[in-house]
């Protein structure tokens, strides 16, 4: 959100200096020219280009994603390659057997597409037996693996809509699984953290902790199963017809020796999954959820995730004028939309193959005006639930979007990590991990089941500017648990909205409510919570708190704040038209390519 300081400052900047040259200079002929340069308004600064423009949760992600622009493929073929390298040189983030919901579209296309990327708990699963198995808890490790879903999602994007081979695109990838990736600070400092974790299974501490002892910056993990796996699949892609190769390569993962070597290990340690639950598994690609916000159509993926939270939340905010509102007012209508949509999620979000209502009237009009209707200046919303445990803290996840000239858009946010879930010993990579994010309540909506995906929390987004030609379009997404989506419309909104630059959008401090049920087990609730950063002023605080809003301070650049990144083919003034724009939150690793 914008901040009122930040309008002063931006105002201050862009002013001038009465006694600079009246000439104008770099500035319109009428305008005065400034004696000094304005302080810059990012620490970054937002990437600007006209081929192609990538944002990634990781540098070398973004050079590989490049790498594919450059050499003639679309933001597609990009986006594809960014999320399976993503697998490779973020194991602190996401896994290869992990999940990887997509959005795209394709240029001259109206129509969004998305997939949840996430496969189903397994047919022998029973909610009773588990239950009594693990005296009612939910554990890490193999008993709440199901289905990987990653490389389903990611293969049937590039077999409909991308152009390159699954070759060409997994070569890079391979190459630094094999030959080794060199640590940088961050990354080594998440393998010390979660190695308290993961070293509890030999096969993950051989390849993450090779030396025994947490890795260094500087130090070489090479990832030599992961590699001979991709290399697996890779082998397997032959044939005349594009499509039946990749499907080759898909049985290589699903129906195959790799399958059984993840199904056999599973298994042994304490999981269901079986080698029919693999080869049956096909997710879809479907059109994707949307509402208008303003000016654009803002889509994300199904109710399977928690994206529609999201939308309901910039629908909700529609009946507001976000432009005029204070600082703290704005922020207050964020917090209360968000906690109506949560709401909702908590109460009906689930795999829409087991809904017990019409999921797509959660975004219907009627219903998003009265959930607006609840919403008191004065006041915050009140909540009937009761303040309990503590979470484990989640917060890992990345992403990669993509957009090229042409107006090809990509959004991908891989997920799972080796913390919550062995290395599968001969494959290199997890069985997802993601059903911790089920419920054991059978009453409950998102409790697991037989063939049912756990209701996640990644959820990528896209945006196009509405009521014309689709010329322009933003990919934007963000790591971070239940502060994903947050995170995703603060940034969204500062863009649209408050008309700040991409790179100004994703640095704006941020809040996160937490008046709602955690996504991940034990699933504590934290009625009337509110975290903030520090760089949000006092008054600003007063004013939230004075409406009941219970806040917990953030310092400044929080990395549970989330890390948003965005990709946009945007018009954001000059004669010329649409250009190219790409932003990085510098929270966490993300980076962005553009040219």
């Amino acid at each position: 959100m914008m901040m009122e300081d930040l309008r002063e400052n931006a105002a201050d900047a862009g002013a001038g200096d009465a006694t600079g040259d009246s000439a104008g200079g770099m500035r319109n002929p009428d305008a005065p020219t400034p004696s000094v340069y304005p302080p810059p308004e990012s620490m970054r600064p937002t990437l600007v280009g006209s081929h192609y423009m990538v944002s990634a949760g990781h540098p070398i992600v973004a050079q590989i994603m490049a790498n594919v622009l450059e050499r003639g493929g679309t933001a597609i073929d990009a986006g594809i390659a960014g999320g399976f390298a993503s697998t490779v040189i973020q194991p602190d983030m996401c896994n290869l057997g992990g999940i990887a919901p997509i959005v795209l579209r394709t240029a001259g296309d109206r129509r969004i597409w998305s997939a949840a990327g996430v496969g189903p708990w397994g047919a022998a699963t029973d909610l009773d037996a588990f239950r009594d198995r693990w005296s009612g808890d939910i554990p890490l490790g193999s008993a709440t693996g199901i289905v990987p879903g990653a490389p389903d999602a990611l293969l049937a994007a590039l077999a409909r809509f991308g152009t390159w081979s699954f070759t060409d695109l997994i070569a890079p990838s391979i190459a630094y699984a094999r030959d080794g990736l060199v640590l940088d600070h961050r990354t080594a400092i998440a393998l010390e953290i979660m190695g308290r974790s993961f070293c509890q299974w030999e096969s993950s501490r051989a390849v993450y902790w090779p030396r025994g002892r947490p890795p260094l910056v500087g130090e070489v993990i090479r990832q030599t199963d992961l590699a001979g796996t991709l290399e697996t699949m890779a082998a397997a892609e032959a044939g005349s017809d594009r499509a039946d190769r990749i499907e080759r390569v898909r049985a290589a993962f699903y129906d195959g020796p790799v399958a059984e070597a993840l199904v056999s290990f599973n298994r042994a340690d304490g999981g269901v999954l079986d080698r029919a639950d693999l080869a049956n598994f096909r997710g879809a690609l479907v059109e994707a959820p949307q509402v208008d916000h303003g000016s654009w159509r803002v889509a994300t993926t199904d109710f399977t995730t928690q994206g529609p939270v999201m939308l309901q939340a910039l629908g909700i905010l529609s009946a507001f004028d976000l432009k005029e509102a204070s600082t703290a007012d704005a922020l207050h209508l964020a917090i209360e939309a968000l906690k109506l949509g949560f709401a909702d999620r908590e109460a009906h979000y689930c795999d829409p193959n087991f809904a017990r209502t019409d999921q797509n009237q959660l975004l219907g009009a009627d219903h998003l005006a009265k959930l607006a209707g609840r919403i008191r200046m004065d006041r915050a919303l009140g909540s009937d639930l009761s303040a309990s445990g503590q979470a484990r803290p989640r917060f890992d996840t990345t992403y990669v979007c993509a957009v090229d000239r042409a107006g090809n858009a990509i959004s991908v946010m891989p997920s799972d990590t080796l913390d919550g879930s062995p290395i599968v010993p001969g494959v290199g990579a997890i069985v997802s991990c993601r059903g911790v994010q089920s419920r054991l309540d059978p009453d409950h909506v998102n409790a697991l089941a037989p063939g049912k995906r756990p209701r996640i929390t990644p959820a990528p987004a896209l945006a196009v500017r509405s009521g014309g030609p689709d010329t322009q379009v933003l990919a934007f997404g963000c790591p971070g648990g239940d502060v994903i989506i947050q995170a995703m419309m603060q940034a969204f909104i500062n863009l649209t909205v408050h008309d700040m630059l991409p790179q100004q959008a994703v640095e704006a401090p941020r809040v996160a409510t937490f008046s709602f049920s955690n996504s991940f087990f034990p699933n504590p609730a934290f009625p009337g919570r509110v975290d903030i950063e520090a760089r949000i002023s006092a008054d600003v605080r007063a004013g939230l708190a004075r409406r009941g809003h219970a806040l917990e301070h953030w310092p400044d650049w929080e990395f549970d704040a989330g890390g948003v990144m965005m990709a946009g083919l945007l018009d954001l003034g000059g004669v010329d038209g649409p250009a190219l724009y790409g932003a990085a939150d510098p929270r966490r690793t993300c980076y962005a390519v553009g040219r």
